[in-house]
Protein backbone atom coordinates (compact mmCIF):
# COMPACT_ATOMS: atom_id res chain seq x y z
CA UNK A 1 0.00 0.00 0.00
CA UNK A 2 1.13 3.46 -0.72
CA UNK A 3 2.08 5.75 2.18
CA UNK A 4 -0.48 7.90 1.14
CA UNK A 5 -4.21 7.43 2.68
CA UNK A 6 -7.12 8.95 2.62
CA UNK A 7 -9.31 8.58 5.61
CA UNK A 8 -12.90 6.88 4.35
CA UNK A 9 -15.85 8.84 4.35
CA UNK A 10 -18.94 7.77 6.52
CA UNK A 11 -20.46 4.26 6.54
CA UNK A 12 -23.84 4.39 5.17
CA UNK A 13 -25.89 1.64 3.80
CA UNK A 14 -26.95 3.01 -0.03
CA UNK A 15 -28.14 0.13 -1.73
CA UNK A 16 -31.14 2.26 -3.25
CA UNK A 17 -31.76 5.84 -2.92
CA UNK A 18 -35.60 7.29 -3.68
CA UNK A 19 -35.46 10.50 -5.75
CA UNK A 20 -38.70 12.45 -3.81
CA UNK A 21 -39.97 15.79 -5.64
CA UNK A 22 -40.23 18.26 -3.10
CA UNK A 23 -43.32 19.59 -5.04
CA UNK A 24 -45.01 16.45 -4.57
CA UNK A 25 -45.59 16.56 -0.33
CA UNK A 26 -48.30 13.38 -0.77
CA UNK A 27 -44.72 11.36 -1.35
CA UNK A 28 -43.10 11.84 1.52
CA UNK A 29 -45.18 9.22 3.69
CA UNK A 30 -44.81 6.82 0.94
CA UNK A 31 -40.97 6.86 0.84
CA UNK A 32 -40.95 7.02 4.73
CA UNK A 33 -42.51 3.53 4.63
CA UNK A 34 -40.52 2.54 2.11
CA UNK A 35 -37.68 -0.17 2.05
CA UNK A 36 -35.55 2.67 0.46
CA UNK A 37 -32.28 2.99 2.64
CA UNK A 38 -31.75 6.76 1.34
CA UNK A 39 -34.41 9.18 0.36
CA UNK A 40 -33.04 12.33 -1.01
CA UNK A 41 -35.71 15.24 -1.27
CA UNK A 42 -35.46 16.88 -4.45
CA UNK A 43 -35.37 20.75 -5.73
CA UNK A 44 -33.47 20.54 -8.31
CA UNK A 45 -33.79 18.47 -11.89
CA UNK A 46 -37.70 17.16 -10.55
CA UNK A 47 -39.31 20.36 -9.56
CA UNK A 48 -40.37 23.27 -12.11
CA UNK A 49 -39.11 26.62 -11.39
CA UNK A 50 -42.54 27.71 -10.84
CA UNK A 51 -42.40 25.49 -7.54
CA UNK A 52 -39.05 25.99 -6.19
CA UNK A 53 -40.13 27.66 -3.62
CA UNK A 54 -43.14 25.99 -2.40
CA UNK A 55 -41.07 22.83 -2.76
CA UNK A 56 -37.90 24.04 -0.42
CA UNK A 57 -41.21 25.14 2.22
CA UNK A 58 -42.67 21.78 1.74
CA UNK A 59 -39.46 19.74 2.38
CA UNK A 60 -38.40 22.07 5.32
CA UNK A 61 -41.65 21.21 6.87
CA UNK A 62 -41.44 17.61 6.18
CA UNK A 63 -37.73 17.23 8.13
CA UNK A 64 -39.59 18.91 10.88
CA UNK A 65 -42.75 17.07 11.44
CA UNK A 66 -41.49 13.38 9.90
CA UNK A 67 -39.36 11.12 12.09
CA UNK A 68 -37.54 9.66 9.24
CA UNK A 69 -34.72 8.33 11.60
CA UNK A 70 -37.40 6.04 13.10
CA UNK A 71 -38.07 4.06 10.17
CA UNK A 72 -34.05 3.99 9.57
CA UNK A 73 -33.54 6.66 6.75
CA UNK A 74 -30.97 8.75 5.89
CA UNK A 75 -31.85 11.63 4.34
CA UNK A 76 -30.37 14.10 1.76
CA UNK A 77 -31.05 17.11 0.20
CA UNK A 78 -30.55 17.70 -3.71
CA UNK A 79 -30.44 21.45 -4.13
CA UNK A 80 -30.42 23.59 -7.10
CA UNK A 81 -27.34 23.93 -9.03
CA UNK A 82 -24.75 26.78 -8.81
CA UNK A 83 -25.77 28.60 -11.78
CA UNK A 84 -29.00 28.99 -10.43
CA UNK A 85 -30.29 32.14 -8.15
CA UNK A 86 -32.37 29.16 -5.57
CA UNK A 87 -29.02 27.49 -4.65
CA UNK A 88 -27.95 29.85 -2.10
CA UNK A 89 -31.53 30.14 -0.36
CA UNK A 90 -32.37 25.91 -0.71
CA UNK A 91 -29.13 25.80 1.49
CA UNK A 92 -29.81 28.93 3.94
CA UNK A 93 -33.23 28.42 4.70
CA UNK A 94 -33.18 24.38 5.10
CA UNK A 95 -29.93 24.26 7.05
CA UNK A 96 -30.94 27.14 9.61
CA UNK A 97 -34.27 25.37 10.13
CA UNK A 98 -33.62 21.97 9.89
CA UNK A 99 -29.32 21.43 9.58
CA UNK A 100 -29.88 19.15 12.82
CA UNK A 101 -32.44 16.81 10.57
CA UNK A 102 -30.23 16.24 7.35
CA UNK A 103 -27.40 14.20 6.87
CA UNK A 104 -26.04 15.45 3.35
CA UNK A 105 -26.51 17.59 0.94
CA UNK A 106 -26.70 16.33 -2.96
CA UNK A 107 -25.25 19.37 -4.63
CA UNK A 108 -25.93 18.67 -8.51
CA UNK A 109 -24.06 19.16 -12.08
CA UNK A 110 -20.51 20.22 -9.79
CA UNK A 111 -17.94 21.14 -12.30
CA UNK A 112 -15.01 22.10 -10.55
CA UNK A 113 -13.44 21.59 -6.52
CA UNK A 114 -14.33 25.74 -5.97
CA UNK A 115 -18.42 24.81 -6.34
CA UNK A 116 -17.45 21.84 -3.32
CA UNK A 117 -15.81 25.15 -1.28
CA UNK A 118 -18.93 27.49 -1.66
CA UNK A 119 -21.31 25.05 -0.57
CA UNK A 120 -18.87 23.63 2.03
CA UNK A 121 -18.44 27.21 3.21
CA UNK A 122 -22.25 28.29 3.44
CA UNK A 123 -22.86 25.10 5.71
CA UNK A 124 -19.79 25.48 7.97
CA UNK A 125 -20.63 29.80 8.90
CA UNK A 126 -24.47 28.27 9.11
CA UNK A 127 -23.25 25.00 11.08
CA UNK A 128 -21.47 27.73 14.12
CA UNK A 129 -23.76 30.08 13.94
CA UNK A 130 -27.11 27.85 14.78
CA UNK A 131 -24.47 25.74 16.67
CA UNK A 132 -25.81 22.24 14.85
CA UNK A 133 -23.63 19.58 16.34
CA UNK A 134 -24.27 17.16 13.68
CA UNK A 135 -21.77 17.71 10.80
CA UNK A 136 -23.53 18.41 7.42
CA UNK A 137 -22.11 15.90 4.91
CA UNK A 138 -21.56 16.40 0.86
CA UNK A 139 -22.25 14.49 -2.08
CA UNK A 140 -21.53 15.20 -5.60
CA UNK A 141 -23.33 14.57 -8.62
CA UNK A 142 -21.06 14.18 -11.77
CA UNK A 143 -22.78 14.66 -14.32
CA UNK A 144 -21.21 16.73 -16.68
CA UNK A 145 -18.25 16.80 -19.08
CA UNK A 146 -16.49 19.33 -17.32
CA UNK A 147 -17.23 17.30 -13.90
CA UNK A 148 -15.72 14.19 -15.17
CA UNK A 149 -12.77 16.10 -16.52
CA UNK A 150 -12.10 17.42 -12.97
CA UNK A 151 -13.21 14.47 -11.26
CA UNK A 152 -10.41 13.94 -9.00
CA UNK A 153 -9.75 17.55 -7.91
CA UNK A 154 -13.51 17.62 -6.73
CA UNK A 155 -12.86 14.08 -4.52
CA UNK A 156 -10.35 16.29 -2.46
CA UNK A 157 -12.39 19.04 -2.41
CA UNK A 158 -13.81 19.11 0.90
CA UNK A 159 -13.43 16.88 4.42
CA UNK A 160 -17.42 16.83 4.22
CA UNK A 161 -17.53 15.04 1.15
CA UNK A 162 -19.27 11.35 1.70
CA UNK A 163 -20.02 10.59 -1.94
CA UNK A 164 -19.95 10.54 -5.68
CA UNK A 165 -23.12 9.73 -8.09
CA UNK A 166 -23.20 9.39 -11.70
CA UNK A 167 -25.93 11.75 -13.32
CA UNK A 168 -26.18 9.70 -16.45
CA UNK A 169 -28.86 12.21 -18.42
CA UNK A 170 -27.20 15.42 -17.97
CA UNK A 171 -24.04 13.51 -18.68
CA UNK A 172 -25.10 12.03 -22.17
CA UNK A 173 -26.83 16.03 -22.63
CA UNK A 174 -23.28 16.79 -21.71
CA UNK A 175 -21.41 14.48 -24.29
CA UNK A 176 -24.16 15.22 -26.75
CA UNK A 177 -24.46 11.43 -26.33
CA UNK A 178 -26.71 9.55 -28.11
CA UNK A 179 -29.45 7.71 -26.51
CA UNK A 180 -32.37 5.79 -26.04
CA UNK A 181 -33.66 6.35 -22.06
CA UNK A 182 -32.16 7.59 -19.22
CA UNK A 183 -29.39 5.12 -18.15
CA UNK A 184 -30.10 2.77 -20.93
CA UNK A 185 -27.88 1.10 -23.70
CA UNK A 186 -27.85 2.44 -27.47
CA UNK A 187 -28.35 -0.51 -29.84
CA UNK A 188 -25.45 1.01 -32.18
CA UNK A 189 -22.93 0.95 -29.37
CA UNK A 190 -20.65 -2.32 -29.22
CA UNK A 191 -21.34 -2.41 -24.94
CA UNK A 192 -22.20 -0.32 -22.42
CA UNK A 193 -21.26 3.70 -23.31
CA UNK A 194 -21.67 4.24 -19.97
CA UNK A 195 -18.90 1.99 -18.92
CA UNK A 196 -15.78 4.26 -18.96
CA UNK A 197 -17.75 7.10 -17.00
CA UNK A 198 -18.84 4.91 -14.46
CA UNK A 199 -15.04 3.63 -13.90
CA UNK A 200 -13.58 6.55 -13.66
CA UNK A 201 -16.14 7.50 -10.70
CA UNK A 202 -15.52 4.38 -8.87
CA UNK A 203 -12.05 4.54 -9.50
CA UNK A 204 -11.82 8.05 -8.32
CA UNK A 205 -13.95 7.02 -5.32
CA UNK A 206 -12.15 4.17 -4.27
CA UNK A 207 -8.85 5.84 -4.26
CA UNK A 208 -10.02 9.22 -2.09
CA UNK A 209 -12.21 6.92 0.16
CA UNK A 210 -15.94 8.12 -1.04
CA UNK A 211 -18.76 5.91 -1.72
CA UNK A 212 -19.61 5.21 -5.30
CA UNK A 213 -23.30 5.57 -6.31
CA UNK A 214 -25.33 5.00 -9.81
CA UNK A 215 -28.25 7.19 -10.58
CA UNK A 216 -31.10 7.00 -12.53
CA UNK A 217 -32.73 4.56 -14.87
CA UNK A 218 -35.71 6.56 -16.54
CA UNK A 219 -37.95 3.11 -17.85
CA UNK A 220 -39.14 2.28 -14.44
CA UNK A 221 -41.53 -0.40 -16.13
CA UNK A 222 -38.78 -2.31 -17.36
CA UNK A 223 -37.07 -3.74 -14.54
CA UNK A 224 -35.07 -6.56 -16.69
CA UNK A 225 -33.43 -3.86 -18.07
CA UNK A 226 -32.95 -1.84 -14.46
CA UNK A 227 -31.83 -5.39 -12.96
CA UNK A 228 -29.56 -5.06 -15.59
CA UNK A 229 -27.74 -1.89 -15.32
CA UNK A 230 -27.37 -2.39 -11.57
CA UNK A 231 -25.67 -5.26 -11.66
CA UNK A 232 -23.23 -4.11 -14.49
CA UNK A 233 -22.86 -0.99 -12.00
CA UNK A 234 -22.37 -3.56 -8.99
CA UNK A 235 -19.39 -5.55 -10.93
CA UNK A 236 -17.42 -2.74 -10.88
CA UNK A 237 -17.35 -1.62 -7.41
CA UNK A 238 -20.65 0.30 -7.39
CA UNK A 239 -22.21 0.15 -3.92
CA UNK A 240 -25.85 1.80 -4.90
CA UNK A 241 -28.18 2.90 -7.50
CA UNK A 242 -31.18 5.48 -7.18
CA UNK A 243 -34.54 4.38 -7.68
CA UNK A 244 -37.01 7.06 -9.61
CA UNK A 245 -39.98 5.53 -8.65
CA UNK A 246 -40.96 2.65 -5.88
CA UNK A 247 -40.91 -0.32 -8.27
CA UNK A 248 -36.53 -0.02 -8.34
CA UNK A 249 -36.07 0.34 -4.63
CA UNK A 250 -36.83 -3.84 -3.98
CA UNK A 251 -34.58 -4.37 -7.27
CA UNK A 252 -31.70 -2.50 -6.14
CA UNK A 253 -31.49 -3.60 -2.68
CA UNK A 254 -31.59 -6.90 -3.89
CA UNK A 255 -28.59 -6.52 -6.32
CA UNK A 256 -26.42 -4.84 -4.01
CA UNK A 257 -26.77 -6.87 -1.19
CA UNK A 258 -24.36 -9.92 -1.68
CA UNK A 259 -25.98 -12.95 -1.72
CA UNK A 260 -25.97 -15.74 1.29
CA UNK A 261 -23.27 -17.83 -0.62
CA UNK A 262 -20.75 -15.15 -0.84
CA UNK A 263 -21.11 -14.14 2.67
CA UNK A 264 -20.59 -17.74 3.78
CA UNK A 265 -17.54 -18.09 0.91
CA UNK A 266 -16.15 -14.64 2.10
CA UNK A 267 -16.55 -15.43 5.99
CA UNK A 268 -15.13 -18.99 4.93
CA UNK A 269 -11.58 -16.68 3.18
CA UNK A 270 -11.24 -15.03 6.33
CA UNK A 271 -11.42 -17.36 8.92
CA UNK A 272 -8.79 -20.03 6.53
CA UNK A 273 -6.57 -17.29 6.20
CA UNK A 274 -6.65 -16.43 10.21
CA UNK A 275 -5.70 -20.19 10.17
CA UNK A 276 -2.90 -19.72 8.21
CA UNK A 277 -1.23 -16.54 9.68
CA UNK A 278 -1.34 -18.58 12.90
CA UNK A 279 0.85 -21.31 11.15
CA UNK A 280 3.35 -18.19 9.88
CA UNK A 281 1.68 -18.85 6.25
CA UNK A 282 0.90 -15.91 4.03
CA UNK A 283 -1.38 -17.94 1.86
CA UNK A 284 -3.76 -20.80 1.68
CA UNK A 285 -6.41 -23.18 -0.05
CA UNK A 286 -10.14 -23.26 -0.12
CA UNK A 287 -11.78 -25.32 -2.34
CA UNK A 288 -8.72 -26.07 -4.87
CA UNK A 289 -7.69 -22.61 -5.28
CA UNK A 290 -5.05 -20.40 -3.90
CA UNK A 291 -6.52 -16.93 -1.42
CA UNK A 292 -3.80 -14.80 -0.17
CA UNK A 293 -3.84 -11.51 2.04
CA UNK A 294 -5.98 -9.72 -1.11
CA UNK A 295 -8.23 -12.50 -1.59
CA UNK A 296 -9.01 -11.44 2.31
CA UNK A 297 -9.74 -7.87 1.64
CA UNK A 298 -11.99 -8.75 -0.83
CA UNK A 299 -14.27 -10.93 1.33
CA UNK A 300 -14.17 -8.41 4.32
CA UNK A 301 -15.54 -6.13 1.66
CA UNK A 302 -18.60 -8.48 1.38
CA UNK A 303 -18.47 -9.21 5.35
CA UNK A 304 -19.00 -5.25 6.39
CA UNK A 305 -21.59 -5.05 3.69
CA UNK A 306 -23.66 -7.56 4.91
CA UNK A 307 -23.03 -6.72 8.53
CA UNK A 308 -24.38 -3.18 7.95
CA UNK A 309 -27.46 -4.51 5.98
CA UNK A 310 -27.96 -6.77 9.17
CA UNK A 311 -27.43 -3.97 11.69
CA UNK A 312 -30.14 -1.78 9.89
Amino acid sequence: MSHQYYKPATTRLQRSELAVPGSSPKMFEKALNSNADYIFLDLEDAVSPNDKLTARENIIKALKEINWKEKGKTISVRINSLDTHYMYRDVVDIIEQVGDRVDTILIPKVGTNSDVYMVDCLLTQIENSKKIKNKIGLECLIETALGMSNIKEIAKSSDRLEALHFGVADYAASLRARTIVIGGLNPDYPGDQWHHGLSQLVMTCRAYGLRAIDGPFGDFNDSDAYISSAKRAAAIGIEGKWAIHPSQIDLANKVFSPPDTEVKKATRIIEELDKAAKEGKGAAQLDGRMIDAASARMAENIVNINQLIESK
